[in-house]
C-alpha cells in the first residue's frame, strides 16, 4: 500500500510553493536541495516552520517543496502558506488553529503596476503652469 501524501499550493507576493507533504521523520527537500542549504538565514526556517509548531507536529512529516519567483522572504511565506493548506487536508480539525493564526489567508500584497506617461507607478512627472 502506497503511503498518503498531501499536496497544496501556496503563494505569497510572486512566489509559488509547490508542496507535497507525507508522514514521515521530518526530511525537507526544497527545489532537490535541503532546506538548510536553500534558506541560509534562521529566521526563513523559523518562518517556514510555524504551522508544524503551532499543532506540535514539527518532525512528523516529509515535504517535498518545489518553489519559484520572488525572493527568500517571499518563498518562505509561500512555503508556510502551503504546509498550512496541506495540514488542513491532513486533519481537518486543525484549520480553526491555523486560521485563528492566520496562515491560511494568503499575503494578497503584490508590485502595482507602472502607468504609461509615468516614471513609476505612483509618481508623476513635475507639473509647470509656464
Amino acid at each position: 500500500m502506497a503511503e498518503k501524501r498531501y499536496y497544496a499550493t501556496g503563494k505569497r507576493k510572486t512566489a509559488i510553493a509547490r508542496v507535497w507533504m507525507k508522514e514521515g521523520s521530518g526530511n525537507w527537500v526544497v527545489n532537490n536541495r535541503n532546506l538548510v542549504d536553500y534558506f541560509r538565514g534562521e529566521s526563513t526556517k523559523r518562518i517556514i516552520q510555524q504551522p508544524l509548531d503551532l499543532v506540535g507536529k514539527r518532525d512528523a512529516f516529509d515535504f517535498y517543496i518545489n518553489v519559484n519567483g520572488g525572493g527568500t522572504s517571499g518563498q518562505a511565506g509561500a512555503i508556510k502558506h502551503g504546509i498550512s493548506k496541506a495540514l488542513t487536508e491532513y486533519d481537518v480539525d486543525l484549520k480553526p488553529v491555523l486560521r485563528k493564526a492566520g496562515f491560511l489567508t494568503r499575503d494578497a500584497r503584490i508590485k502595482e503596476r507602472k502607468k504609461y506617461g509615468q516614471p513609476k507607478a505612483r509618481k508623476r512627472f513635475q507639473y509647470s503652469k509656464r
